[in-house]
């Protein structure tokens, strides 16, 4: 995807509402869309936490006058979970036991509470609890297929789950011998489910990538939903970026 499509796409995905709408009218898959606008909604919440957090005592006394959970998120357009964590801890709820009363919605006694924290995981489809099983198994099955790409081909490797011990920084897949792959011989892969636009490549880099080449030499990291395709990326030495398409 040219970087100007994915920034015109980034911008549509403002809202749960516009994702709903792009999946009905657009040409890209539901899953790319999401991935997408999970990095919208992730990127704004982490930017904008602490300025909403300043409005917890007026949110909070909002919400005891009846305004819910989802309307005040509505308004300011911020993750309901988030909101609420907030609400909750002007109420002395900790934010340990607020994460347990989300995942655990019957321990919740109050029945307005329990309603609201409901509605807000259903509204949310990043923080609620569903929302965050969905990217731990589309992160699982990232790795998955980059796994049964090797296995198919009889490439000897070692998992991110051997190496932990024995290393800070592990990539998905530890080639016990160089590997060809474009003309670049590679001793790792990581496997990334998400779409590598720039910030969240320069993420990784700085994160991972650079440590992988450090203490194994040269490594290939997978975006499977694709990554911006025309622009600078500034990769380190000993980086290959790919989509999916050597592994389909």
């Amino acid at each position: 995807m040219d970087h100007q499509t994915y920034k015109d796409l980034y911008r549509s995905l403002v809202t749960r509402r516009d994702l709903e709408r792009l999946i009905r009218t657009s040409p890209y898959d539901e899953e790319l869309l999401t991935v997408i606008y999970t990095h919208q909604v992730v990127r704004d919440a982490t930017k904008r936490f602490y300025k909403v957090k300043r409005q917890s005592r007026r949110l909070r006394h909002q919400w005891k006058q009846g305004t819910s959970f989802v309307e005040l998120a509505r308004r300011r357009n911020f993750p309901p979970i988030l909101l609420a964590l907030l609400v909750m801890g002007e109420e002395g709820i900790s934010r340990k036991r607020f994460w347990k009363m989300v995942k655990d919605l019957d321990s919740v006694e109050d029945d307005r509470l329990r309603r609201e924290l409901q509605r807000a995981s259903e509204e949310d489809l990043i923080y609620s609890p569903a929302g965050t099983e969905r990217q731990y198994q589309r992160g699982a099955w990232g790795e998955a297929r980059l796994w049964e790409w090797l296995e198919a081909r009889d490439i000897p490797f070692q998992k991110e789950a051997d190496l932990r011990s024995r290393y800070q920084k592990t990539p998905d897949a530890l080639l016990q011998e160089p590997l060809d792959f474009d003309g670049r011989s590679v001793q790792w892969m990581e496997s990334k489910a998400s779409f590598g636009d720039p910030y969240e490549i320069r993420r990784h880099v700085r994160r991972q990538l650079s440590p992988y080449v450090d203490l194994f030499g040269e490594g290939v990291v997978v975006y499977w939903f694709g990554f911006v395709h025309d622009v600078e990326l500034r990769l380190p030495d000993g980086v290959l970026i790919t989509d999916e398409r050597p592994f389909s």
